[in-house]
């Protein structure tokens, strides 16, 4: 059931109620909805920023990991004296700054496959802000277990992808990529580094999609993968099928 707008929400929200994909009700069931963010970071950051501002009831943020020097360029929830500090703590103080009125639910741990199903339940739409392919992989076959929507957001270098995956999968993030990528074939950030406004477009993308389908306007990327390319300016989306062999969503 959506909860009704005060009167401190209607001025809070006006300039996006007053969208007609939006309006009153779309902002009620943004206010009654549940959204959970797998990691604090550069993804993590602007896409629970952005989940709070636009009047996400209640978000939930999961991380276990101290902030460190080297994040500041990317993660914009944090500053310079945070140094040290567990993200967890830091995030929810800065999210409740920006809206009060959000039930900031944290979790200072790292997502497993022993705590996974438990993390989820509950939750209408997971945000995939995870920096490692085992986290992704892990959550893409939970969520479709489970059939809870997903957005997958993924960052490399100068680069971004994003794709949504509707409750029950098909497609699912193992139709695109089957297999977990062998140890060492692949550098992570510390080794190839990261623009770092990249995440930003990127965390920004997945908490656009989350609130669309939150609110159920629009057309999510379902189906269809979103490729950015910072130094070009390109942004490509490509269509992609359920694969009736995928050991998530196709029985193989």
């Amino acid at each position: 059931m959506s909860r009704e707008l005060t009167s401190a929400a209607r001025e809070r929200y006006r300039k996006q109620v007053i969208l007609p994909m939006v309006g009153e009700e779309g902002q009620r069931k943004l206010l009654s909805s549940k959204a959970l963010v797998i990691g604090a970071g550069g993804l993590g950051s602007p896409a629970a920023m952005y989940l709070v501002s636009c009047g996400v009831g209640t978000v939930g943020l999961v991380d276990g990991d101290d902030l460190e020097l080297s994040n500041l360029h990317r993660q914009v929830l944090y500053s310079t004296g945070d140094v040290d500090k567990p993200k967890i703590a830091l995030a929810e103080k800065r999210l409740k700054e920006i809206n009060p009125d959000t039930d900031i639910r944290t979790y200072k741990l790292r997502a497993g496959r022993d705590n996974i199903n438990g993390l989820i339940e509950g939750y209408d739409v997971v945000l995939d802000c995870s920096d490692n392919f085992e986290t992704k992989y892990m959550l893409n076959d939970s969520c479709v277990s489970a059939e809870k929507a997903l957005v997958h957001g993924g960052i490399y270098a100068s680069e971004g992808q994003l794709t949504f995956i509707l409750p029950g999968g098909k497609p699912c993030y193992r139709c695109l990529f089957p297999e977990l990528p062998a140890p060492g074939s692949f550098r992570d950030c510390r080794q190839a580094g990261i623009l770092g406004s990249v995440p930003g477009v990127i965390g920004t993308l997945q908490a656009t999609e989350a609130i669309k389908y939150l609110m159920g306007a629009g057309k999510v990327l379902s189906g269809r993968l979103l490729r950015y390319d910072a130094f070009t300016g390109n942004i490509k989306i490509s269509e992609f099928k359920q694969d009736n062999k995928c050991p998530a969503c196709g029985g193989g």
